[in-house]
């Protein structure tokens, strides 16, 4: 069981036009929504791979109510907790050539209490899971210590948590020792404080925070492939995509692939391979769709035995 906590999630509905021209009418050549947020993509990932999960979320208004239809359709387990405001609407324009427009709104503002009912709710159901994840952006009145607290509370009860997230929630949820993060290349430039301009500077920065007592260092790098770091070592894996649809949910795709194989008794570097599998598949498909068994053939990630450490990255 892989528990997932999403504090701000939303309805992506993803649009595809031809081209994006700034104050023009758009005709759209296809639409579809997709229940969404950061964690709640990992769950789905999992669940689409018959992977046990749930997925804890706050839900209000009648976007709440659409986003609980999209995940029992979805087959994908959830605990939602009720707030007074509505769950946000994201759209992404998508062009195709693969270029992605994400518009996304603030999310409902909770209240002390809606929190605390978040966290609890996620400690519930984390008892005897394998992992707990907390992802993405924090809503309007959610405390920039929120994931800080989640990693503090797993952690106290022997439990292992993973948070994917950026900025100060970020950073407060790293100095607590999350067991693993995930960053892409600009939330851990971010994180580090300055430009990680080549893969090697990448490696040294995640190599520097498992120093500092993170177990696990995946980054995210796009069309560069990821790299994991440990304490044993350093892997890098990419795959090629020659006709990519949607980046929407590649990483949490990644990310799911990676907890999955970790659950699975996988090294870190098959792990990794998994995880990056997962997340190319998914920029092969529409909107925020997440991969079927049936969406990874095909898909062929390799680890790089000797990885191009001066390689500027795109």
């Amino acid at each position: 069981m892989i528990v997932t906590l999403t504090p701000n999630p939303s309805i992506d509905r993803a649009v595809l036009i031809d081209a994006l021209r700034r104050g023009e009418v758009h005709r759209a050549s296809s639409s579809r929504i997709d229940p969404g947020g950061k964690g709640v993509n990992v769950s789905r990932a999992l669940a689409a791979q018959g992977a046990a999960t749930t997925a804890v979320l706050p839900s209000g208004g009648p976007e709440g109510h659409l986003l609980e239809e999209l995940l029992d359709a979805a087959g994908v387990s959830y605990a939602s907790v009720p707030v007074r405001g509505s769950v946000r609407m994201n759209i992404s324009v998508l062009e195709p050539d693969g270029t992605t427009t994400k518009l996304n709104e603030p999310g409902p503002d909770l209240s002390p209490d809606e929190v605390e009912a978040l966290v609890a709710t996620t400690l519930e159901r984390a008892e005897g899971a394998q992992w707990v994840v907390g992802c993405g952006s924090l809503p309007p009145g959610a405390p920039t210590d929120l994931y800080a607290v989640l990693v503090t509370r797993v952690r106290e009860r022997g439990g292992r948590i993973a948070i994917d997230s950026s900025g100060a929630p970020f950073a407060a949820a790293v100095a607590a020792r999350p067991h693993l993060i995930k960053p892409n290349h600009e939330e851990l430039a971010e994180l580090v404080g300055h430009d990680l301009p080549t893969l090697g500077h990448v490696r040294d920065a995640a190599e520097e925070l498992v120093a500092a007592g993170i177990d696990v260092v995946a980054v995210s790098l796009g069309g560069d492939g990821a790299l994991l770091v440990t304490g044993d070592g350093c892997s890098h894996a990419r795959a090629t995509i020659t006709a990519p649809l949607s980046t929407v949910g590649a990483g949490d795709c990644m990310l799911a692939g990676l907890l999955h194989g970790l659950s699975t008794g996988l090294d870190p570097a098959d792990a990794l391979l998994t995880g990056v599998t997962w997340g190319a598949a998914a920029v092969t498909l529409p909107g925020s769709r997440v991969p079927s068994p049936d969406d990874l053939d095909g898909i062929r990630a390799v680890l790089t035995r000797e990885p191009d450490f001066d390689r500027v990255l795109s």
